[in-house]
C-alpha cells in the first residue's frame, strides 16, 4: 500500500521538467528519485498511523525538515510553510494534496470516514476548496477501487460526486496539456491515465505520458492503480531499494497494520 505513489513520484521524476510525451521510458534510471511528493505522502501516513491525531501540520513539517532537499526541490509557497513557526493554511487549490493523501484512502472501512479525514488531511495547507475535492477525489477512487469497484462505476462516481470531466482519452489530452499545478488540471487527467490503463505499469506510463506536473500526475495515477491491480514485486522492490531507510519503514508498518482494512 502507498507504494503505487511513490514508484509514480520515482518514475515521473526525471520528466517533470523534461516531460515525455510517449510510453516507451524506462520506470527506474540512474536519474530516477523520489521527490516532496514522496515525503509528504509518507507524512500523511505518519499521520494516520498516530491516529490521525491534531498534530498534522508538525508532522508535514518534521518529515520535510528532515528531508529538505528532495528532487525537484519544495514548492514556494509550501517550502515557506515548512519553516513557519505557527502554520496556518494559505488557501491553496495545488495537486499537493491530491498526491499525498494516498494513506487515507487505505486505512478507512467508509467512504464517509475516507472523506472526512481526506479533508483533514488537506486543509492545513490546501484549505481552497478545489484543494479539498482534489484529495477526496483521489482518495475516495483509491477507496473504490481496493473495495472492488469496476472501473466503469469509479468513473461514473468521480464524475457526479465530484463534478471532475473524464471524457477526454490520454491522446486527446497528450497534445495540448501542459504544466499545471492545480487540483483541477491534474487530478482529473491522472484519473484517466488509471481508468484507461492494462495493469500497474501500463496506468504510471500513461500518466507520464500525458506531460505536465508528471511526478504528481504518476503519483495519484499510482497510488489508485496499486489499488485496483496490485503492483508487480520487481518494480515494489526496486522503488524500496531507492527509499532512505526512515520512508521504507513507515511504508511498510503502515502496509502491515492497514492490509486488513
Amino acid at each position: 500500500m502507498m507504494l503505487g505513489a511513490v514508484i509514480g513520484d520515482i518514475a515521473g521524476s526525471r520528466f517533470e521538467f523534461d516531460n515525455c510525451r510517449h510510453t516507451n521510458f524506462d520506470i527506474f534510471s540512474s536519474d530516477s528519485d523520489f521527490t516532496d511528493d514522496t515525503i509528504c505522502t509518507v507524512a500523511i501516513a505518519d499521520w494516520v498511523l498516530q491516529g490521525c491525531n491534531d498534530n498534522l501540520a508538525s508532522i508535514l513539517q518534521g518529515w520535510c525538515r528532515a528531508y529538505p532537499c528532495p528532487k525537484g526541490a519544495y514548492g514556494g509557497r509550501f517550502s515557506q510553510w515548512i519553516e513557519w513557526k505557527d502554520p496556518e493554511p494559505y488557501n491553496s487549490w495545488g495537486n499537493g494534496s491530491a498526491m499525498r493523501v494516498s494513506a487515507v484512502g487505505w486505512a478507512f472501512a467508509t467512504l464517509e470516514e475516507t472523506l472526512h479525514f481526506a479533508e483533514q488531511s488537506a486543509i492545513v495547507t490546501h484549505n481552497h476548496l478545489e484543494g479539498i475535492k482534489g484529495a477526496q477525489a483521489v482518495a475516495a477512487a483509491i477507496f473504490w477501487a481496493r473495495t472492488g469497484m469496476g472501473k466503469a462505476q469509479i468513473k461514473e462516481n468521480i464524475t457526479r460526486q465530484f463534478s471532475y470531466d473524464l471524457s477526454q482519452s490520454c491522446d486527446q489530452i497528450r497534445p495540448h496539456y501542459h504544466f499545471n499545478e492545480s487540483c483541477q488540471e491534474t487530478v482529473p487527467q491522472a484519473i484517466t491515465a488509471f481508468l484507461e490503463s492494462d495493469d500497474f505499469e501500463h496506468a504510471i506510463r500513461l500518466a507520464v505520458s500525458l506531460g505536465g506536473d508528471s511526478d504528481t500526475l504518476a503519483a495519484i495515477t499510482g497510488s489508485i492503480a496499486e489499488a485496483y491491480y496490485g503492483i508487480p514485486a520487481a518494480i515494489r522492490e526496486h522503488a524500496l531499494a531507492i527509499l532512505p531507510r526512515r520512508i521504507a519503514e513507515t511504508l511498510l508498518t503502515f502496509e502491515s497494520q492497514y492490509q486488513a482494512v
